[in-house]
Formats: structure tokens, C-alpha cells, sequence
């Protein structure tokens, strides 16, 4: 009875199934590591001192332990301005990204009009554009404007559905859902705000969540778009006034690691508690074309 145990366990590791399996799973702890390798470099690099950070062979552990930089690098620049500042532009971006993509996305996905195809086509055209070719024309509408200088070019926009790829998510999570949920709506006399505001959305909230994610992060994280509009040092966001620690003859390389760890707890705890949003809207989003 144990030779035919035995046996029977040696086929199933020697199996093409099992190998693929463990295979994968190497290669995926490897992709681990190095995605991990720069948050563990720059969480040692900010409990070290400055002549430490670059010694090669690359020390790991921080010897002593420099646990000063940190209220020294959050005192150095006014760093809490800093994370209000990007607050005031985080939470409208998020909101206006939400309303016109999740807008945009429910007439392309759920309402038949005259060139919807068509016009979708061009739209999802508009992400082969690199982002620097727009960039000068829309500096000089902000400055004829007079909205240089001020958060309006940093959170306007996001309420004009210029983000093409939520747009695209939208939709096709929308148009995952099964159609005979609208007709049915309808038929009981619902308009299609009605069906759009208490069908459409309740259903799409994994989706939303990645979206409201994504445009958060991304505005989180944004450093051209402050540094363009930006002038006064006392509006910076946090990614701009990080820039701060890096001077043209002298970097503070120690405190810009500190501070930029500090930053960065927030989008991990951010990750780890959606992040099983993220699978189930990849799920959904495929379902349709």
C-alpha cells in the first residue's frame, strides 16, 4: 500500500500540469523580488546617512540606524502644505473623473446614436498621441486664461472626460451588464438618467473604484502638470515640493528618501485593501467588446 503511495506521488510531481505550476510560480516570486527590490531600497536608503547610501558593495541594513531623517525631511520643506495642497487637487480630480469618464462611457456602452462607433474609434485613437504634443497648446488656453499659477488646469480637465483609457474601462465593464436590466427599467417608466443613476452605477462600483484609484494616484503622483502650471512654492504638491531636496549643486538624497517613503505608505495602504477590485473589474471589463 505505500508502493502504490509512492507511486503514485512520484507521477503527480512528475506530471507536465504540476511543473508548469511550480514554474510559474518561480517566476512569479521572482518578478516579486524585483518589482520589491526598489521599495526596499529606498526604505533602507531613508534610514541612512548620506556617505552610506552609495557605498559599493550596496550595504542593506542601515548601520546605525539614521531614524532622524525622517522629522528632518518633514521639516525640512513645509511637507504637510504640501500633502493639502495635493489633497485640494486629488479629491476634484477624482470626482470629476468619475462623473463625465462614467457619463461618456454610459452613452458609448448603453445608448444607440448616430456615429457612436465611429466617434468612439477616434476617440480611443487619441491614445497614440504622446501627452508633450498637447502640452504647449494647452499651457498657452491656461495662460490666455489667466489660470496660470492656480489648480484649475490641474482639476479642470479631469471634469471634460479627457482620459480616454477610463472611458474605455467604463465602457466595457457597462457594457458587460446585461442590456435587458435598462429595458426592463424602462418599461416601468424609468428615463435613462434613472437607469444610468440606480442600475447602471450600483453594478459598475468595482469598476468605479479602480477608476477613482487610478485618477487618484495618477494626480497624487503627477509631477509635469505642477511643475508647468505651478509658480508659487507655498501651492506646491507633495511630488513637486519632493523636487525641493534636489539642488543643482548638493542633493539631500537621505531626507528625499525619507520623504518620499512617507508619501508612498499611503498609495500601498491604498493597494492592499482594492486591490481584489482590480481583479474583478479586469474580469468584468473583458466579457464585451
Amino acid at each position: 500500500m505505500e508502493n502504490d503511495t509512492s507511486i503514485g506521488d512520484s507521477l503527480v510531481r512528475n506530471t507536465p500540469g504540476v511543473n508548469k505550476r511550480r514554474l510559474a510560480f518561480l517566476l512569479c516570486v521572482l518578478l516579486s523580488i524585483a518589482m520589491i527590490l526598489p521599495l526596499a531600497w529606498l526604505a533602507r536608503s531613508s534610514l541612512m546617512e548620506m556617505g552610506q547610501i552609495f557605498i559599493f558593495p550596496p550595504e542593506w541594513i542601515p548601520n546605525p540606524f539614521a531614524w532622524h531623517n525622517y522629522p528632518d525631511a518633514l521639516t525640512t520643506i513645509p511637507f504637510f502644505l504640501y500633502l493639502w495642497n495635493s489633497a485640494l487637487v486629488v479629491v476634484p480630480t477624482i470626482v470629476g473623473t468619475l462623473f463625465s469618464s462614467s457619463l461618456a462611457a454610459y452613452a458609448f456602452a448603453r445608448l444607440n446614436w448616430p456615429f457612436r462607433d465611429q466617434i468612439f474609434a477616434v476617440l480611443m485613437a487619441t491614445l497614440m498621441l504622446p501627452y508633450v504634443i498637447t502640452l504647449i497648446p494647452t499651457f498657452l488656453i491656461w495662460s490666455g486664461l489667466g489660470f496660470v499659477d492656480t489648480y484649475v488646469p490641474l482639476i479642470v480637465p479631469h471634469w471634460l472626460g479627457t482620459n480616454v483609457f477610463y472611458i474605455f474601462l467604463l465602457r466595457q465593464f457597462f457594457k458587460a451588464l446585461p442590456k435587458e436590466l435598462d429595458e426592463a427599467a424602462i418599461i416601468d417608466g424609468a428615463h435613462i438618467v434613472q437607469v444610468f443613476w440606480y442600475i447602471v452605477l450600483p453594478l459598475s462600483r468595482p469598476a468605479l473604484l479602480v477608476v477613482a484609484i487610478l485618477s487618484g494616484l495618477g494626480a497624487w503622483n503627477d509631477f509635469v502638470d505642477p511643475l508647468v502650471y505651478i509658480n508659487s512654492s507655498e501651492k506646491y504638491t507633495v511630488a513637486l515640493g519632493l523636487s525641493q531636496f534636489v539642488g543643482l549643486y548638493t542633493s539631500q538624497w537621505s531626507l528625499l528618501m525619507a520623504a518620499a517613503t512617507v508619501v508612498i505608505i499611503p498609495v500601498i495602504i491604498v493597494f492592499f485593501f482594492t486591490q481584489r477590485y482590480f481583479m474583478t473589474s479586469i474580469t468584468m471589463t473583458g466579457l464585451k467588446g
